[in-house]
């Protein structure tokens, strides 16, 4: 008969792909569990108020018009539905693709098995399949795993967080357009059970019984699947474990898959006590906490509790006596085992001929030690037993105690036996390699002997006292003969047949009183050895290492070996070589996976967690503000810091030679992992479309950057800073000197804050540090442009009685070339008409500017950090921007020389170089996209001369402000203004100038014909404008000059 699993088989490929694929959902099933959007939960109060609206479960099906009509009613609530989407439709989509995939899996099932039964599989029948080895496994596998799929669902994702998100998948997808979508079958599947992971939590009635019953499986497949499951060893693992009393481990697999099954029909849970019995005798005298898929653990007392047979025949196995005996007899297993095992671990005991001679006796050893191991890690597992029940406490309190169980012997008992088993498995596989050869060199060894002994007797050659005798050199010869045919392939005959031919030597040496002869005995010594060797070395089977790896099964320790955690620190703090025997562990064949561990690697991710661990956690706890605290605490904290990190990099610098290890690659990388990674979830407050976890390049579920919940405002240590920096230097509050790159207060006229901020912040974070500062300024600076651009477009050109001062203005000033009659009337007019707008617009200004002055001084500390740390870095990013920005201006000039492709990043990636070497002007940055605006220079230009009766100039200090109780900042005020000009069109900056220069014109002219002879100090503020506004832009004079004539700019240098 053709191989069940033969590629041109089709019933046995059919089913070999529907279980590769089981396997494939549940991982993915798991995967996907770390990854729920924690919103859908809705826990938090803020969640629930901001969220509750969009977030629905299936109540939402019973009126979706009535939620969507709610929806349209507020736009602000459409708008954060539609960010919600955008943030969510990429994980929700996955999450929905898993889902359906499980309900596809269990309509392919199906399907397979009504083939089965119609004859689709010509002389295969659901009964011959089942009397196939492999087709048996197979078919009992594709249940167990649907019924494993269910449970992960609703152990990993809450049944109300299932419905949000598939609620949620509906909305958002195109599945409510497409006629072909199985949503609906999906949501009867994965509705909401009522089961809840969380302790205490109560189950619900015919839980689970009912939820593996929703889609109905034929009850034919059922009672055969699981009559297969009661009463064969469809793994053959019995053969692996010939003792007894190892039988309910041997059988611990079929075991966890039958209790998965025997959910799909209850009634043998409920009533057929008979069937319960011999299940629980066969699986389960001696044990109730089974791993039922990769470590999760199922405790069968609390299980099975609701259904009456199930829970009377356990009761057998949990009699105290019952427990009392399992327990005492793993206790004395743990005693007598750990000595066994030391001993054979000790160095140069297990020799080949050791472990040829006694392989049974190894294999026991192994055995009792998995088993014991085991047994007492399920049945000690903190996750097994629920603490608010009363019986399980009961019950895990006496397996404790009987069991005289010490977590710490029995780590150490799993490293030894992982570390007996990983140099048996070494040694075995090197014998198996050499098999053939050894065996073969023995053979010509003893064959050889035995011709040497024949040529011996026959008296020609010359060794002492020997007679010739021509019967002993006949009978030698053909025993060298019979050696000689000797067959490797027949490994049984060759057995049998060494076996006699030690024998006929040891009887020759008798009968022909051979002893008197030293040589001769021991060239016979030799040769008996030798086939002795022989019949050891056939003895080295392929089985012993296979059983091995049954034995060494790990795969139920999958998640209690966490556990663990404190226990393997702890033992390799105190015997560092203990990473060697950690090693031999996670070597163990976990769940049929070999996992290949670098001990180097291993150590360096250990401390890479360590510093990512402690460096999130110092920076979160050094980097928090009191706003109320005089003076502010920035620069103590951030010296304080600094003194922290610095311990940190010595740290760092002082262990590398020790370990061998690139201590400064790893701090460099880990720290800017960390700072990114906070700079990342910083601006996501700024962005609708959020960088999630899983799909931030910083984040690592390796080694993970911890989150931390918010003490302000702010989401992280870094948005914090920001904002403390704002907070000190606002300009209603201070007054910047930029001469002297200093903040001084404007009541007490002290100092603030200096350019050595900026320093001590690059001391502490490093340019990482300052670099996200630097990308935190510039999303807060899109954000106040964007809000100041829809005040300006909602209220200020929405108001008539404003736009019409506007209008007014714009006649009186035109042409703007002339000079505005009766100059001081019509401006103080225009200004005192629109006084009420200038307050939000002045703050947005400013706010602006300030960020545009920290920008500025950022970029000088990493220019200055940048061209002292790495000159030549410097130097070559300099020459490459100043060499590409001159072949664009070329290309410009002349189009058909070369210019950098759409799809060429390098544009793109020289950026983000020259920023971190601070080689850019952030007053060249467009922050926004905009339109044209009616206006707008006549806007600004009113904005800035309403403005500069508040300042005065002062020879020392240029422009202050006049009182402080009506703050204006100078520095703030020109820049905000000028980056505002920046985002539009320039023929809006030409105009802003023009009518700036007209203003000057038209007062001075006035002042001449009114024979004022000082210059009035708003021409005087309006020309320092124009002069502030030429340095900070770089531009040539002319551009201010074309406006004002040179007489008055003149007249202005000596009243500076």
């Amino acid at each position: 008969m053709v191989d069940f699993l033969a590629e041109n088989n089709l019933c046995g490929q059919a089913i070999l792909r529907i279980v590769s694929r089981g396997n494939a959902i549940i991982a993915e099933l798991l995967r996907l569990s770390e990854f729920i959007p924690a919103v859908f939960r809705l826990k938090d109060k803020s969640d629930q108020q901001k969220y509750g609206d969009i977030i629905c479960d299936f109540s939402y099906f019973k009126g979706p018009e009535y939620y969507e009509s709610k929806l349209e009613a507020k736009p602000e609530l459409q708008d954060l539905d539609e960010e919600f989407r955008e943030n969510n439709i990429e994980i929700l989509t996955r999450f929905y693709l898993a889902f359906e995939s499980v309900h596809k899996y269990v309509v392919d099932l199906i399907r397979y098995l009504d083939d089965l039964n119609e004859g689709v599989y010509i002389q295969q029948t659901l009964e011959t399949v089942l009397l196939n080895e492999d087709g048996k496994q197979l078919l009992c596998e594709a249940l167990y795993l649907y019924g494993v799929m269910l449970l992960v669902i609703d152990q990993k994702m809450e049944g109300e967080v299932r419905e949000r998100m598939l609620v949620s998948y509906y909305r958002y997808s195109a599945a409510r357009s497409s006629g072909d979508s199985n949503l609906d079958d999906i949501c009867k599947l994965l509705r909401s059970t009522g089961y809840s992971s969380h302790p205490g939590a109560k189950r619900p009635p015919n839980y689970p019984e009912s939820y593996f019953q929703r889609v109905p499986i034929s009850p034919t497949f059922l009672s055969m699947v699981i009559g297969r499951l009661r009463s064969d060893d469809i793994y053959n693992q019995v053969s692996a474990y010939p003792l007894p009393e190892h039988r309910s481990t041997a059988l611990a697999t079929q075991a966890a898959m039958l209790c998965v099954c025997l959910y799909f029909t209850p009634s043998i849970l409920h009533t057929q006590q008979a069937k319960m019995r011999e299940i629980v005798d066969k699986y389960f005298p001696d044990n109730w906490v089974i791993s039922i898929y990769m470590g999760i653990t199922v405790n069968l007392v609390e299980a099975w509790e609701p259904y009456k047979a199930a829970k009377t025949a356990l009761n057998y196995t949990l009699e105290t006596a019952n427990i009392k005996e399992q327990a005492g007899r793993y206790a004395a297993s743990m005693e007598s085992l750990r000595p066994q095992v030391q001993q054979l671990l000790k160095e140069g005991f297990l020799r080949e001929e050791i472990v040829l001679d006694n392989i049974p006796k190894l294999l026991n050893c192994l055995r009792d030690c998995n088993v014991a191991i085991r047994w007492l890690m399920l049945h000690t597992a903190e996750s097994a037993y629920d603490p608010n029940n009363k019986r399980l406490r009961q019950i895990k309190d006496q397996v404790i105690n009987d069991s005289k169980y010490n977590p710490k012997i029995l780590f150490q008992l799993l490293l030894d036996t992982a570390q007996f088993e990983f140099i048996l498995k070494e040694m075995f596989k090197q014998m198996l390699a050499e098999k053939q050869l050894k065996w073969e060199s023995y053979k010509k060894e003893g064959s050889e002997r035995m011709m040497e002994l024949a040529e011996v007797f026959s008296g020609v050659k010359p060794l002492t006292r020997v007679e010739k005798n021509e019967n002993l050199q006949a009978w030698f010869r053909e025993i060298s003969k019979q050696i000689e045919s000797l067959n490797y392939e027949d490994s049984t005959a060759a057995g049998r047949k060494t076996v006699q031919l030690i024998q006929a030597l040891v009887e020759v040496q008798e009968f022909h009183q051979l002893e008197s002869n030293l040589q001769v005995c021991q060239f016979l010594a030799d040769t008996r050895k030798f086939l002795h060797q022989m019949i050891r070395t056939i003895n080295i089977k392929e089985e012993v290492l296979i059983t091995m790896q049954i034995v060494g099964d790990l795969s139920y320790a999958w998640q209690i070996v966490d556990s663990f955690t404190s226990i393997m620190q702890e033992s390799i703090r105190a015997n560092p070589s203990m990473v060697t025997k950690l090693r031999a562990t996670f070597q163990l064949n976990k769940h049929k996976n070999m996992f290949q561990v670098d001990p180097k690697q291993l150590l360096e991710d250990g401390i890479r967690k360590e510093l990512v661990k402690r460096v999130a956690y110092a920076l979160h706890k050094g980097l928090i503000f009191n706003p109320k605290a005089k003076p502010s605490e920035l620069m103590p904290k951030l010296k304080e810091m600094a003194a922290t990190m610095d311990g940190f990099y010595r740290s760092f610098e002082y262990i590398q030679d020790y370990v061998s290890i690139y201590g400064l690659k790893i701090w460099q990388e880990e720290v800017s992992r960390i700072i990114n990674y906070n700079v990342e979830q910083e601006c996501n407050s700024f962005l609708r479309t959020k960088i999630q976890d899983w799909q931030s390049v910083y984040q690592s579920t390796h080694i993970p950057i911890p989150k931390y919940p918010s003490v302000d405002e702010s989401a992280t240590f870094i948005g914090r800073l920001c904002r403390e920096i704002l907070r000190i230097t606002d300009p209603k509050m201070t007054c910047y000197i930029d001469q002297l790159n200093t903040w001084y207060d404007l009541r007490t006229h002290q100092e603030v804050t200096n350019n050595r901020l900026f320093s001590e912040i690059q001391d502490t974070l490093g340019t990482f540090g300052l670099n996200g500062l630097d990308r935190l300024l510039c999303f807060m600076i899109v954000k106040e442009l964007q809000h100041f651009l829809t005040v300006l477009q909602r209220n200020i050109l929405k108001d008539k009685a404003v736009v019409d001062v506007f209008k007014a203005l714009l006649t009186a000033v035109n042409p703007v070339k002339a000079i505005v009659a009766n100059a001081s009337k019509v401006y103080a007019n225009a200004v005192a008409k629109t006084q009420k707008i200038w307050p939000a617009y002045l703050e947005a200004i400013m706010k602006v500017g300030q960020m545009q002055i920290l920008r500025q001084q950022i970029a000088n500390e990493l220019n200055y950090s940048c061209k002292f740390d790495s000159k030549h870095l410097a130097a070559a990013l300099d020459n490459l921007n100043k060499s590409l920005l001159s072949d664009i201006e070329a290309h410009y000039q002349c189009p058909s020389l070369p210019y950098p492709k759409e799809d060429n990043n390098l544009l793109y990636e020289i950026t983000a170089y020259l920023e971190a070497a601070g080689i850019h002007n952030p007053l060249n940055k467009i922050y926004i996209t905009t339109k044209r605006l009616p206006y707008f220079p006549i806007v600004n230009f009113l904005f800035l001369i309403a403005q500069l009766p508040k300042l005065q100039y002062n020879k020392t200090q240029g422009m202050t402000c006049r009182k402080a109780a009506d703050p204006v900042d100078w520095a703030p005020l020109v820049l905000g203004l000028l980056t505002l000009l920046k985002q539009f069109h320039s023929r809006y900056t030409e105009q802003f100038l023009a009518l700036i220069g007209q203003f000057i014109r038209s007062i001075m002219e006035q002042c001449t014909s009114q024979k004022i002879p000082d210059m009035p100090s708003d021409v005087v503020g309006a020309l320092m404008f124009l002069e502030d506004y030429v340095r900070y832009t770089k531009l040539p004079r002319k551009v201010a000059e074309a406006h004002v004539p040179s007489f008055i700019f003149d007249e202005f240098r000596t009243v500076l």
